[in-house]
């Protein structure tokens, strides 16, 4: 990786990251602070991510008791699969946009993350938060530690809940992923795509192994897309579809991103989805 002039507080990645973005005529802060939600203020919690690792059947009982009507294993696992994306999208994409801004943050902690109270108005509201504090890391310890925390979090999401590897390590990838996918239609596609995959490798994890960044060209406008290798299986749901991602769709859509046919595929890709 090239090295660019040092701007203070953040790590080789993020000066990069903010290298590309003004090679573009974009500015690395504003970029992640449109891309961060504003905070919510309080929120009252189910359960933490760490009573739900050691015992993963308090996540398997509340999905019944919220969906009794869609209760069958394959409803169960589809619904256990997009809350285990809500929390990629929900915990780890914003402190990683985070770390991308200030130079430091929080890492992912399960004794600090909750299950928040199902939305009655949609079943893909966010879910899972973390509550503020924890100690800031830098952009080293961030990569090392988140990468590990990641990979601990597996087995129980595999074995006991049902999640596939591709789902929970694509999801995780777009998560680790977000300042890129928050430059997705805006950067120059091939530098964006490169410097992502690489960004993802750094973590030591299977999340690299489970997305592809590609450049792609929609609408004719040239863009770079995390095509996930695994399905997160939000179509099984009542208010489901395909997630522009998807992998279910990935075939048809990498056929559809050659140079002879420059159509957007099933299930167009937007940012945070």
């Amino acid at each position: 990786m090239a090295e660019r002039n040092r701007k203070p507080g953040i790590g080789p990645w993020a000066r990069e990251y903010s290298y590309l973005l003004s090679q573009s005529g974009l500015d690395r802060e504003s970029v992640v602070n449109e891309a961060l939600q504003p905070s919510v203020g309080a929120r009252s919690g189910l359960f933490s991510l760490d009573q739900c690792l050691e015992q993963p059947s308090l996540l398997l009982s509340q999905v019944g008791i919220e969906y009794p009507d869609n209760a069958g294993p394959r409803a169960v696992r589809a619904f256990i699969s997009v809350l285990q994306q809500d929390l990629a999208l929900s915990v780890i994409a914003p402190l990683t946009l985070r770390l991308f801004r200030d130079g430091h943050a929080p890492l992912p902690d399960a004794k600090r993350i909750f299950l928040g109270p199902a939305d009655k108005q949609t079943q893909t509201a966010s879910r899972w938060f973390q509550v503020p504090g924890g100690e800031r890391v830098d952009e080293e310890t961030f990569v090392q530690s988140a990468g590990a925390l990641t990979a601990g979090w597996y087995p129980a999401f595999r074995r006991q809940l049902g999640v596939s590897p591709g789902a929970y390590w694509s999801s995780m990838g777009l998560g680790l992923g977000a300042p890129f996918s928050a430059v997705w239609n805006r950067a120059e596609p091939q530098a964006l795509c490169q410097l992502a995959q690489g960004w993802l490798k750094q973590f030591q994890n299977d999340a690299n192994q489970f997305i592809d960044w590609i450049p792609a060209v929609f609408g004719g406008q040239a863009t770079a897309i995390p095509q996930r290798k695994g399905c997160c299986l939000k179509y099984l749901l009542p208010e489901g579809g395909y997630c522009g991602t998807c992998g279910v769709h990935r075939k048809e859509r990498l056929a559809a991103l050659t140079p002879q046919r420059r159509t957007t595929a099933p299930g167009q890709w937007q940012p945070g989805r």
